[in-house]
């Protein structure tokens, strides 16, 4: 198990290092910052777009009391309380950052805008790690983790360059969906990683498209509000997936629960062909019968 564990580092490490050498630099475009809904209400600037940042708050806030509150969340393996500390603090984070980035939209104040979402990122990897692969060692990625999304804002912050904190952000995006389908869980209610999967990448389709959106809506939204409403939601279908889920009476991958239901659905289409089929022989005989009495 070590040996493999530290092959899959050092793979990850080569694939980086070979990202950072044959890709050039990528450097934040100060285009960025020109986001299309900059209206004015009440005296705050770009009034919308920090205002939706409110729900982060909320929803970290809300997590974090339920984590401490009674063991609330069932949290029993080793590690899991603070990985789930580390998330919930880093999105009531960004509720803060965001908000004070978008008041006046620029590289410095950027760096608090994605610093607690990269704790966020990078705390779910590591409970992904503690519930699918290994408890101790998922405990012990939170720290390195963390500090691997930190490094990133700083390298893009002194350098000039997204390539580091476009890996930290984009790599969950495709782990966690893959990890959360092939690797079974220890609890119940798996499929809500996948929805809050789903609406981050919508979220991000949103920010892609904020302009056409704030066209679209008549000037009512913007595609960057939609984009903060929608991430959002993420933390709020992890903290209905902590409220619900059991623990698991038997780990079974999403993926062999799709493959036993598939199976289940043609064995129920194939009988009732045989079915059909039995029946209409009934009453091909019954006809026969009416047509010749005599026999």
């Amino acid at each position: 198990m070590r040996k493999r564990t530290a092959t899959a580092w050092g793979v990850a490490i080569l694939c980086f290092v070979v990202l950072m050498l044959v890709t050039p630099a990528i450097p934040q475009s100060q285009e960025y910052h020109n986001f299309a809904d900059q209206r004015e209400f009440l005296g705050i600037p770009n009034f919308l777009n920090v205002i939706s940042n409110f729900p982060f708050l909320v929803v970290g806030v809300v997590g974090l009391v339920l984590c401490y509150y009674g063991n609330y969340f069932k949290l029993s393996l080793p590690g899991e309380l603070f990985g789930w500390t580390f998330f919930f603090a880093g999105v009531a984070a960004v509720g803060f950052g965001s908000s004070y980035y978008h008041l006046e939209p620029n590289d410095a104040r950027l760096v608090w805008d994605r610093l607690p979402m990269t704790v966020a990122f990078t705390s779910i990897i590591a409970i992904f790690i503690i519930e699918r692969v290994d408890a101790r060692k998922g405990t012990f990625s939170i720290i390195p983790l963390t500090l691997a999304g930190v490094v990133s804002i700083l390298y893009w912050r002194f350098f000039d360059d997204l390539r580091p904190y476009a890996v930290i952000q984009f790599v969950p995006c495709i782990a966690i969906p893959l990890m959360a389908i092939l690797l079974p869980p220890m609890y119940t209610h798996s499929t809500y990683w996948l929805w809050a999967a789903g609406f981050y990448i919508l979220a991000k389709i949103e920010e892609a498209a904020d302009v056409p959106i704030y066209n679209v809506t008549f000037h009512i939204m913007s595609g960057h509000t939609l984009k903060h409403l929608c991430a959002a939601l993420v933390p709020v279908f992890l903290t209905l997936m902590l409220a619900k889920r059991e623990v698991a009476e038997e780990r079974v991958s999403l993926l062999q629960m799709w493959k036993v239901s598939w199976t289940k659905v043609k064995l129920n289409n194939a009988n009732v062909e045989t079915i059909s089929c039995e029946y209409s022989g009934l009453t091909l005989y019954a006809s026969s019968c009416k047509l010749n009495p005599m026999r």
